[in-house]
C-alpha cells in the first residue's frame, strides 16, 4: 500500500508551513520569557527583607520586613504561592504572556497606598529580564 501526496503550489505551502513554525516559536519564546519574569518575581520575594526585624505572634516568630521600594519580604509564603502565569493566543494571532498575582494585597504592595510605601516585585522582575527576552526573540524567531 502506498499513499501519494501531491502539493500543487509548493511556494504557498512553504509560506504557510513557515508561518506555522514561526507561530509555534513565538508561543514557545513568550512562554519562556513569561516564566523567567514569574520566577524572578518569586525569587525577589523569597530572598528576604532588608528592613526592620520584629517579633510576630501566632505562631511566634521573627520576621524581617522589606524596606520601602524593595520587594516584599515573605513571611508565610502566601504571596509567592499566588503568583502564576498564563500564555494565550488571541484571535488576531498575537501571543500574550501574563503573570498574575492573586493575593488580595498584591496591588497595594506593588504600587503602595497612602499608608504604605510601594514594595514592587512585578515590574522590577520584568525590567530585569527585558534584555534576556529580547535576546530570545532575536536569536530564535527573528533570525
Amino acid at each position: 500500500m502506498s499513499i501519494d501526496l501531491k502539493i500543487s503550489n509548493l511556494k504557498e505551502f512553504n509560506k504557510k508551513l513557515n508561518k506555522r513554525l514561526l507561530d509555534n516559536k513565538v508561543k514557545e519564546y513568550v512562554t519562556r520569557g513569561t516564566m523567567m519574569v514569574m520566577n524572578t518575581a518569586k525569587e525577589s520575594i523569597a530572598s528576604g527583607g532588608t528592613g526592620e526585624l520584629y517579633e510576630k505572634y501566632q505562631p511566634r516568630r521573627s520576621h524581617r520586613a522589606s524596606a520601602p521600594n524593595q520587594p516584599p519580604a515573605t513571611d508565610t509564603g502566601f504571596l509567592i504561592s499566588q503568583i502564576t502565569m498564563k500564555v494565550s493566543v488571541k484571535s488576531n494571532g498575537s501571543v500574550v504572556g501574563q503573570i498574575i498575582s492573586a493575593a488580595p494585597y498584591s496591588k497595594a504592595l506593588e504600587f503602595g497606598t497612602t499608608n504604605i510605601t510601594e514594595r514592587p516585585f512585578m515590574q522590577p522582575a520584568l525590567e530585569k529580564n527585558k534584555r534576556k527576552i529580547e535576546g530570545l526573540f532575536k536569536k530564535g524567531v527573528l533570525k
